[in-house]
């Protein structure tokens, strides 16, 4: 029982995971926020249907976006990922698509994705629940 001990421990220490969450990107730090959405208030009424996003400014590094895909929400820094931080480094939502004005570089909102390029938009984690939503980091 005394070496069943140490073995169930280690099990236990390794077993535990940070649920695989990296937004680990060189151009924009990190900061800590969290903001809840009702998603009664007009201002947010939008992300009640797939497709639509919206832009919150005074969260993350220039702000962030919050989309509904259909299945569920996901969100983004507004921050150009490939990038430094300037003046030009926020980025417009258009659709379903974010651009970086600085490289007219076009990032997919359901994905963050964009061809050829290093780093992804830097995502954040999302909780729901009935009538809201929760960005966070």
């Amino acid at each position: 029982m005394k070496r069943l001990l140490p073995l169930l421990l280690l099990l236990f220490v390794f077993g535990c995971d940070d649920d695989n969450f990296n937004n680990n990107n060189p151009n924009i730090p990190s900061y800590n926020f969290s903001v809840d959405l009702n998603l009664s208030l007009p201002g947010y009424n939008s992300l009640n249907y797939p497709g639509n996003g919206i832009y919150l400014g005074g969260y993350g590094a220039r702000g962030i976006f919050v989309f509904y895909t259909g299945s569920g929400y996901v969100a983004y820094d507004a921050a150009c990922p490939n990038q430094p931080i300037t003046a030009c480094s926020t980025m417009q939502l258009q659709g379903i698509v974010a651009v970086c004005p600085c490289d007219d570089v076009e990032y997919n909102i359901y994905t963050g994705q964009a061809s050829g390029q290093r780093y992804p938009m830097k995502p954040y984690r999302v909780q729901t629940g009935p009538g809201y939503v929760r960005v966070y980091n």
